[in-house]
């Protein structure tokens, strides 16, 4: 079949969404042929382009076709806006003209999902919608926008797109709920996770990197990606805040929209330290440095945002601290399989006395470390791709 794939982002962009895009392409293209329909690259780009009306790039049965969208950075929204709303008044017309036997949407940007099932409607051809994070909710529950007409009306549209699609792809069981809780069909909504590959060896905490990003500390929170808008910062702060002195250390590693005020809010602590992103060789290394790895949602935001940084982190064989909701995807998947530790994200002194009492107990530690390992290869990146693949052939 012949697969037309919409989102801005598209590597040389690197965003989470952009990665898998290109995991999710490579997948299908073993079997079918890709159209990937995306902006010139914006967000964080690991090359730039100049200016195009468009570009078409041909990897095999693979096609990058680029329309001339704005590339102005990501950081402030009135810009990014831009980006957005030109991307897709140049893709949606360039995506009537090619041929397809299915349309696949994901959320670069958020309202991707309305844009895709538009396109399918007028192809008339099916869609499939991956949602990587439910809007409108994402957005009004980080304050990037208000609730407002307006907002229930994108709503309204998104709850079309829903029930337009033959099926829809979440990342978690939380997130399906919550679709199906919207009036849709319960079979057409399947849980595909990202899933991680999974290493050869795992590293230990000897090499050079890990020693480094340990900071010295005898007992270390490592929390390795982007600092987003959905993470429990303030409790996670005032953790280390009350832990200040005693040997344990909060790492974080990476950026994002509120790494400068969980920074600043952290100005004074000794527990936390702030590292930039390492190159992807060096991941693994990264990984095993951490006694415990931090994982965090705010409550509310179960099933508005699954974090997909839990799979390196059991593909790594390392214990997970989960500051989440109990309903959470990631709560299920950690206290079925005792892999890691889930905490209430609102209560820093039950983070406070958990770490404490954690820190003195190795044996447990590695014995979560253990079932990580152990339950790693359920969420293999091959494994999830290939389930992708089976929707994508279903739907058409």
């Amino acid at each position: 079949m012949r697969v037309l794939l919409l989102n801005e982002y598209f590597p040389p962009d690197t965003s989470a969404t952009a990665k898998m895009a290109a995991a999710v392409v490579d997948a299908l293209a073993e079997r079918h042929e890709v159209i990937v329909l995306c902006g010139r690259p914006s967000y964080d780009p690991s090359q730039r382009h100049p200016f195009y009306f468009l570009r078409r790039e041909r990897l095999g049965k693979i096609v990058v076709e680029r329309v001339s969208s704005t590339t102005f950075p990501r950081y402030r929204m009135l810009p990014r806006l831009l980006n957005y709303l030109s991307y897709v008044l140049l893709a949606i017309p360039h995506a009537l003209m090619i041929p397809a036997d299915v349309v696949l949407a994901m959320t670069d940007p958020p309202f991707e999902g309305i844009v895709g099932a538009f396109v399918a409607w007028l192809k008339r051809r099916p869609f499939v919608y991956n949602i990587r994070d439910l809007y409108p909710e994402m957005a009004i529950a980080g304050e990037i926008v208000r609730p407002a007409r307006w907002v229930r009306f994108w709503e309204k549209l998104h709850r079309w797109a829903l029930a337009r699609a033959a099926s829809v792809i979440v990342l978690g069981e939380d997130t399906r709920e919550r679709i199906i809780a919207k009036g849709i069909d319960a079979d057409k909504v399947v849980v595909v996770r990202d899933g991680a590959r999974m290493p050869e060896t795992i590293p230990n905490r000897d090499h050079p990197v890990a020693r480094e990003i340990r900071c010295e500390y005898p007992f270390v929170v490592l929390h390795a990606g982007n600092l987003g808008f959905y993470g429990a910062w303030e409790t996670v702060v005032k953790a280390a805040q009350m832990l200040n002195g005693d040997g344990i250390g909060f790492v974080f590693i990476g950026d994002g929209a509120m790494r400068s005020q969980v920074e600043a809010s952290a100005k004074g602590c000794k527990a936390i330290r702030f590292l930039p992103f390492r190159p992807p060789h060096q991941v693994p290394h990264v990984l095993a440095a951490g006694d415990l790895h931090l994982l965090t949602i705010r409550r509310g935001l179960e099933g508005v945002v699954v974090p997909s940084k839990l799979y390196p982190i059991l593909a790594a064989g390392r214990p997970v601290l989960a500051l989440v909701p109990e309903g959470s995807d990631a709560a299920r998947v950690i206290q079925r399989s005792g892999c890691g530790v889930v905490v209430n994200p609102d209560n820093p002194g039950a983070v406070v006395a958990l770490v404490r009492e954690l820190s003195q107990d190795a044996e447990r530690v590695a014995h979560m470390g253990a079932r990580a390992a152990a339950i790693a290869a359920q969420f293999s990146l091959q494994k999830e791709l290939g389930r992708f693949v089976q929707v994508m052939e279903s739907a058409a």
